[in-house]
């Protein structure tokens, strides 16, 4: 049996467990006045995938600051997101404690996304294993192939689909590699880069399926209806740029041997930071 690593991304898993457990506007904290709700929907998060997907490696991966190459090739990527939650930015450091506390190495690199580093891992790591990347981010559908599966958390705890090359095949009739000339196409709201303006995820799909991937797209931009030619032809330095933005780098200078991330927890370990984060209940969930 090839080992299996879970890949997790932290800061998607950290950013659901901060809004499922906020919304209500109570924000659980320490008797010191610590916020810890979304370092305690972490755990709870993380503890069910490594249940349901049995890994024998574990990594985390994080960002590193805003700041990335992303921002110099294209300076209003991310601007539109909104200011960090202040009861959330003492959790970021907190968070990797937890993770530490469970014997598993947290990785980032300044100037590259968690992205990059999970893309660099899952490429290397795929290799000699079958990798499991957890995250709530579709763009992580890329990095999808033979030996790597992108498990997206859906609502609901417990709940993931489970993306290998056919199954995206039959979702969404595309190839991993296709995934970024979607984006690039589509562009991304979230990551606030635009694509070309006026073509959504419907069309830019249409487009691929039929010309294969953007180079294909060009070629025969003389058989697209004029609607759609215009757009593309007015937009074409920010369908490049764009494409290029939506690629994960799977070149970060990342290094973390196989052997350093083997899921070996010591219990009492996980349970003094527990009760150093006066964290109720969670004992009884790791058993």
């Amino acid at each position: 049996m090839p080992p299996k690593v879970l890949v997790v991304d932290g800061m998607a898993l950290l950013f659901r467990a901060f809004y499922a457990t906020s919304y209500g506007g109570y924000i659980m904290k320490t008797k010191a006045g610590v916020p810890t709700n979304a370092v305690f929907g972490f755990v709870k998060y993380f503890w069910d995938a490594v249940q349901r997907f049995r890994p024998s490696h574990v990594v985390c991966c994080w960002d590193m600051g805003s700041k990335t190459f992303r921002s110099e090739q294209f300076e209003d990527y991310k601007a539109n997101r909104i200011e960090c939650p202040e009861e959330l930015i003492p959790q970021f450091e907190l968070v990797k404690e937890v993770t530490a506390s469970f014997g598993v190495v947290n990785i980032g690199v300044p100037g590259f996304e968690a992205d990059d580093c999970i893309g660099t891992l899952a490429k290397l790591y795929g290799e000699e294993a079958q990798v499991y990347i957890l995250t709530g981010d579709h763009d992580m559908l890329q990095l999808v192939s033979d030996t790597v599966h992108v498990v997206i958390m859906k609502k609901g705890q417990g709940n993931y689909a489970v993306y290998t090359p056919q199954s995206l095949l039959e979702e969404k009739q595309l190839t991993p590699e296709q995934i970024i000339d979607l984006k690039g196409l589509m562009g991304d709201t979230a990551d606030n880069y635009p694509g070309v303006k006026g073509i959504g995820e419907k069309t830019a799909q249409k487009l691929l399926i039929e010309y294969g991937s953007v180079e294909g797209i060009l070629e025969n931009l003389a058989q697209l209806p004029k609607g759609v030619r215009s757009k593309i032809e007015a937009q074409l330095d920010m369908l490049h740029l764009s494409r290029s933005l939506a690629t994960i780098c799977c070149e970060a200078p990342v290094a973390c041997a196989l052997e350093s991330c083997f899921w070996e927890m010591d219990r009492q370990t996980v349970l003094n930071k527990f009760e150093e984060l006066e964290f109720k209940g969670l004992d009884k969930l790791i058993g």
